[in-house]
């Protein structure tokens, strides 16, 4: 891997450097050409690395903040009180050149605002779209926007977040003439909002994006398509309500071996079933964990932020660094300011 540095906000999330500590030195023993910035408190951190291989160090440099914005601020607020939080100095950070992309489980809300305001939106896009990519019941994956960046969304929003979504797609997940959906309340043309009609609309008249139709809620997770497109506010509760259900899923998998044991310890067969049956089902669901894909991408800025969980995990926020390279890597402002030169009109 060439040489790459991502700022990490260190304080953001609801355990901090606890958490995302552990988890950078994790990637930096996993990725020989990365480089990171630790933002926040010196006093915080640095008892976190204090039996640290020297090798690693070498590879992180702890930046100094004097406060972080609080999970529950007022977004505006926060904003406008920002200056000397770890979240702005981390996004500051990649708008100096020193790293390329920043990771924050700090408050989205101001993790939104001030990356607006400090990368600047690409040209040809209103406002950038929180994206993940989810796996699905085929073994794929489906890329997943707006996920709460934008709680109301015009027509007009609805098909740049179908470019930017296409072109990560293509770049991320290797799809050639990915498939686009929107997520609607039924199939029919006259379901859903005035805004999904339109958007529907101007996409079956834009060539370069496949545009298949309205999807429903249940059908996210079966791979029929490759992007879907939805509101903030439909993609957040949506994602949620998903998780939700995959984790109280695998915790009762989880318990269900144990359970035969107790209930059943003269019939050491039905144990062993149990156990069988609960390694298969693993085995065969265990890609849905959301730990797995922690971490959304901000689309639609000149640079590269990925928005954490803020009740991510070490292994978790690993993941969220991990795709943080991947979309560096990948270029993904330049190629989704390309796409948008060739597929939406120029503003007076």
């Amino acid at each position: 891997m060439t040489h790459l540095t991502l700022a990490l906000d260190a304080m953001g999330g609801d355990v901090g450097p606890c958490v995302t500590v552990p988890a950078a030195l994790q990637a930096l023993a996993s990725n020989p050409g990365l480089h990171l910035l630790l933002v926040g408190d010196p006093a915080a951190l640095h008892p976190l690395l204090a039996k640290v291989d020297s090798a690693l160090l070498s590879r992180l440099e702890i930046v100094p903040a004097e406060s972080v914005i609080a999970s529950d601020a007022r977004p505006s607020q926060a904003i406008r009180a920002s200056r000397g939080t770890s979240m702005r100095i981390a996004l500051e950070l990649i708008k100096t050149g020193r790293a390329q992309a920043c990771v924050s489980a700090g408050n989205t809300g101001a993790l939104i605002g001030l990356a607006k305001l400090l990368l600047k939106p690409l040209e040809g896009i209103d406002r950038p779209a929180l994206v993940t990519v989810l796996p699905h019941q085929q073994q794929g994956k489906t890329v997943v926007l707006d996920l709460g960046a934008n709680v109301e969304c015009d027509s007009a929003q609805l098909v740049q977040f179908a470019v930017m979504g296409s072109v990560m797609a293509e770049e991320v997940l290797s799809l050639r003439n990915p498939r686009v959906a929107l997520l609607n309340i039924g199939e029919e043309e006259t379901k859903g909002l005035a805004a999904i009609r339109d958007a529907a609309a101007q996409l079956k008249n834009t060539p370069s994006i496949n545009y298949i139709g309205y999807l429903e809620g249940n059908e996210l997770l079966t791979g029929k398509t490759d992007v879907m497109v939805c509101d903030g506010f439909v993609g957040n509760v949506t994602l949620k309500t998903m998780e939700g259900v995959v984790r109280m899923f695998l915790s009762l998998l989880k318990s269900s071996s144990t359970d035969v044991g107790r209930k059943a310890k003269q019939a050491w067969w039905l144990t062993l079933i149990g156990r069988f049956i609960q390694r298969r089902l693993a085995k065969r669901f265990g890609h849905l964990n959301p730990d797995q894909y922690n971490g959304a991408c901000l689309l639609g800025l000149r640079g590269t932020v990925i928005k954490s969980h803020g009740a991510a995990n070490q292994r978790a926020f690993a993941v969220a660094i991990e795709q943080a390279m991947q979309a560096v890597q990948r270029q993904l402002p330049d190629r989704i300011a390309a796409r948008l030169k060739t597929v939406l009109p120029k503003s007076d």
